[in-house]
């Protein structure tokens, strides 16, 4: 019985997340676990087939579940059964994320982690200045979107990740970003942006550098 209890509570729940102001009610899959640390995981572009089924995505939140992390992956509007009209626009990605920010900050009330691929990588990132945002997670994040100094001034925990043969998200390029102490880099051996391969050492580096965040 006991650990049908442990089971039942890392499973996740699909669960509607209300709106910001002028917003929509969006679809998510909530893992409510017993610690009160959190994580939210943004999906890649919504025009270009991105939702919370992507594999990568559900990667980050089994890892952050096998950690006692609660999470919470989201389908922007539009996509899957979030009501609206799917959307490009950075200000729409911005309502979504913040209206998933603000769910996992009442399921949870410690540090927050802030995450995303690709696309939704850029997200998590604006939403850095979250009060509750302790680090971020950005999986082959654009390097063309990314500014070094935005990043080192954030004073927060960053992992990057991003696949050997990435064109999008190259290596060379991010390398340029990892400072050796709150700005980390792995790169994953024969990926590339759509990480056919890889997933696995996706979640273990993601374990890793998490168990090492709330250790601190």
């Amino acid at each position: 019985m006991h650990v049908w209890r442990i089971v039942l509570k890392r499973a996740e729940a699909l669960v509607n997340i209300e709106p910001r102001r002028n917003g929509e009610t969006l679809q998510g899959a909530l893992s409510s676990c017993s610690s009160e640390r959190g994580i939210t995981i943004a999906p890649p572009h919504p025009l270009y087939g991105g939702s919370m089924e992507s594999p990568v995505v559900k990667q980050l939140a089994e890892a952050s579940r096998s950690l006692d992390i609660s999470s919470l992956r989201f389908d922007w509007r539009g996509i899957g059964g979030s009501s609206g009209t799917p959307s490009g626009e950075t200000a729409d990605a911005d309502l979504d994320f913040g209206a998933a920010m603000d769910l996992i900050s009442k399921v949870v009330s410690g540090g927050i982690v802030a995450s995303g691929y690709s696309f939704g990588s850029l997200a998590a990132l604006r939403a850095a200045s979250h009060p509750r945002v302790g680090g971020l997670i950005l999986v082959a994040p654009p390097a063309e979107y990314l500014a070094e100094h935005v990043l080192r001034s954030l004073g927060k925990p960053v992992l990057l990740i991003s696949g050997e043969y990435d064109e999008i998200a190259p290596p060379r390029k991010l390398q340029l970003l990892d400072d050796g102490r709150s700005i980390q880099l792995n790169v994953i051996k024969n990926a590339d942006h759509f990480f056919g391969k890889g997933l696995t050492e996706i979640g273990t580096e993601a374990s890793i550098w998490l168990t090492g965040l709330f250790q601190k």
